[in-house]
């Protein structure tokens, strides 16, 4: 079937069907994991809220912790390793908690789950090493419209899936998912191997010396504030719902729509802007995107009805969807082939600082100021990293 495709185009096609069906395994575990830690036997509605933030949030830390070394020894011995190692394992942890007996048990398999996982910190680098240079920036926009495409059908799936076949059943079916995924990246082809010598990793150039080293910081430094703002912010959607709307039916459903609003827009605008980024440069991308995020923030602090706040989240949603692809691309851009691996590791390891701070301090922040002013503090974190930016992200 894909005999005619040039290699990059097979890696990416297996790579976009294998993050799709990553993205919902993970994102299917949001709405049922409460459910299943009061299953097992934790009976205070309280005491489940702050199991169901220790288990969620702690895969983060370690991922942010093993990012990197996974990164690095991508660079010597190849991505393909590293990607067959994450996506086993992902499949093998997700099995583990079906069969979970008590709550400490899932908290140690997601740790454990960050400790060898990283699937998407994998695949990244290998994307952009395969793909031509021309072709980069719409590459790693189809793969970000898989991720978010399966991020969006995860809840609802994975939902159905628990009443049709129980919450153990649910996570059987989504680890063996993950394991046919893993034998689809059998067929993955790295055709630019790494240096796995000893004496070809010492003649690498340390972060120091590379010579944009300060743009990758800023780029790092964008990454951990994009997603700070985004977790700090969409943990409280649904009560800031019931906030402007007031005691209104079917509130779950509304707050599910408004939402998935943004993440919708990013579905349909990631390749479109991928590819626009191929034309003008993703350095132009991120700065109009990052500043596109922060105006709309604006206003999502003074709306006065649900609709308002989706058709908002909507375009939102469309300059999240060029700001993540574009600092991959400019990492592509930037890294040497050697040690671009372990700058996505780092890249990887902000991602997840800026997921865990957001998620963690959003909720005391708007304990204080209020959700309203917390979009304003979003706002102007945005708009001053847009600035920043254009001042500073330059390809040279």
């Amino acid at each position: 079937m894909f005999s005619s495709f040039p290699i990059w185009k097979k890696n990416l096609f297996i790579c976009c069907v294998a993050s799709f069906i990553v993205s919902i395994g993970m994102s299917q575990m949001a709405p049922i994991l409460p459910l299943y830690i009061a299953e097992l036997g934790v009976d205070n509605s309280a005491d489940v809220a702050r199991w169901a933030g220790i288990v969620f949030g702690c895969n983060f830390i370690s991922l942010a912790i093993f990012s990197p070394i996974w990164g690095r020894l991508s660079d010597r011995f190849g991505r393909k390793p590293m990607i067959l190692r994450a996506s086993g394992w992902l499949g093998l942890i997700m099995i583990g908690m079906g069969f979970a007996q008590s709550v400490w048990h899932l908290v140690i398999l997601r740790l454990l789950q960050g400790c060898l996982s990283g699937f998407q910190a994998a695949v990244i680098p290998l994307l952009a090493q395969e793909t031509p240079k021309k072709h980069s920036g719409w590459a790693m926009g189809m793969f970000f419209t898989a991720q978010v495409s399966g991020g969006l059908m995860g809840p609802v799936f994975g939902g159905w899936l628990s009443e049709v076949i129980g919450f153990r059943g649910s996570f059987l079916f989504i680890g063996t998912c993950c394991l046919l995924g893993f034998l689809a990246l059998t067929q993955v082809q790295e055709t630019k191997k790494a240096a796995r010598a000893e004496s070809a990793d010492s003649s690498l150039p340390s972060f120091r010396e590379l010579p944009q080293r300060g743009v990758i910081l800023g780029v790092f430094l964008t990454t951990v504030l994009l997603h700070f703002s985004l977790t700090c912010v969409a943990p409280l959607l649904t009560v800031y719902v019931q906030e402007i709307a007031g005691n209104i039916d079917h509130l779950a459903i509304i707050s599910g729509a408004v939402f998935s609003a943004a993440g919708f827009a990013s579905m349909l605008f990631a390749s479109r802007l991928g590819k626009l980024a191929d034309r003008i440069g993703s350095e132009r991308i991120l700065f109009s995107c990052l500043l596109l995020s922060g105006l709309v923030s604006i206003p999502q602090g003074f709306v006065t009805a649900p609709w308002q706040l989706g058709v908002l989240r909507f375009v939102h949603g469309i300059a999240i969807a060029g700001l993540m692809p574009s600092t991959n691309n400019l990492i592509r851009q930037l890294a040497p082939p050697a040690l671009m691996g372990r700058i996505f590791g780092f890249n990887q390891s902000a991602q997840f600082i800026g997921m865990f701070s957001g998620a963690f301090f959003g909720g005391q922040l708007a304990a204080q100021i209020g959700i309203r002013n917390l979009f304003l503090l979003v706002a102007a974190l945005l708009i001053t990293n847009a600035l920043w930016c254009k001042v500073k992200i330059k390809i040279t």
